[in-house]
């Protein structure tokens, strides 16, 4: 028997359990010091802006010595962030260090992020892709992960309490397995459309049922409002749907099949 789990708000959880986990740290480490016993090692450390989490993470990976596991949601990245990701981590895995990379599928179309996976390839990094999953993390060495504290992604925490650990790193693990390795030779876009349209447009499918905005489906599947929109005119037209209330009426009943 398996188990479906949204993963689209891991993130905000994780955060807010970080959170409380720093409170309740820095409550003991009062209690501590005022019986004398000093020395509780504060285990999650909030990065207030992008600056130190950029010099908390590169700190960490050059210490690096078994894997270095990220996702990157939000689909394509830029290009100039793109050579500064290969920069701080080419080192660590032409050393021996394995990395795993979790991208969305929309970064299949992008040719800055073909380009890079190619080059991360060439060093022996992995790379697939899913339609959807958690918010931005790496994880380095099953020891410490970063997770991002707010939407804007311009704050975060480091996490060092193993429990927690160990739980993104199955968090990570899970989607892995379900993510379908990145096409990094050159891949013409209608080929790539192919291969992934189908899986974005059940997620765009299962979001519209539950209610959620233009907004909030395309943050979650790392596309435009623009992109959005054009899948969902093509599902209307698929499924002969007269409106955008109609559309949901259909799909709620289930009688979806969606063909490219």
């Amino acid at each position: 028997m398996t188990t479906s789990v949204d993963l689209g708000d891991v993130g905000e959880k994780l955060a807010e359990l970080s959170r409380i986990m720093l409170d309740q740290a820095a409550l003991r480490g009062t209690e501590e010091a005022s019986s004398g016993n000093t020395g509780m090692p504060l285990r999650v450390v909030h990065l207030r802006d992008v600056q130190e989490i950029n010099e908390a993470i590169d700190a960490v990976l050059e210490d690096a010595k078994e894997e270095i596991l990220t996702a990157q949601p939000d689909g394509p990245r830029p290009g100039p962030v793109l050579e500064d990701a290969l920069e701080s981590v080419r080192g660590r895995i032409t050393g021996g260090v394995r990395m795993r990379t979790l991208y969305q599928h929309t970064a299949r179309f992008d040719e800055p992020t073909k380009e890079y996976v190619r080059r991360v390839a060439e060093y022996g990094a992995e790379v697939r892709t899913l339609e959807e999953f958690f918010d931005r993390l790496i994880i380095i060495d099953k020891r410490i992960a970063f997770i991002a504290e707010n939407d804007e992604r311009t704050a975060a925490v480091a996490v060092e309490e193993p429990a927690v650990v160990r739980f993104l790193c199955d968090v990570f693990e899970r989607s892995w397995v379900r993510a379908e390795p990145f096409p990094f030779v050159p891949v013409a876009a209608t080929e790539a459309a192919r291969e992934v349209i189908p899986a974005i447009r059940e997620s765009i499918r299962r979001m519209l049922i539950e209610g959620h905005s233009d907004k909030h489906i395309a943050r979650r599947l790392g596309i435009s409002e623009r992109s959005l929109q054009a899948h969902v005119a093509s599902m209307k037209k698929q499924l002969k749907a007269h409106n955008r209330l109609h559309l949901g009426y259909l799909l709620g009943r289930n009688e979806a099949e969606y063909v490219l």
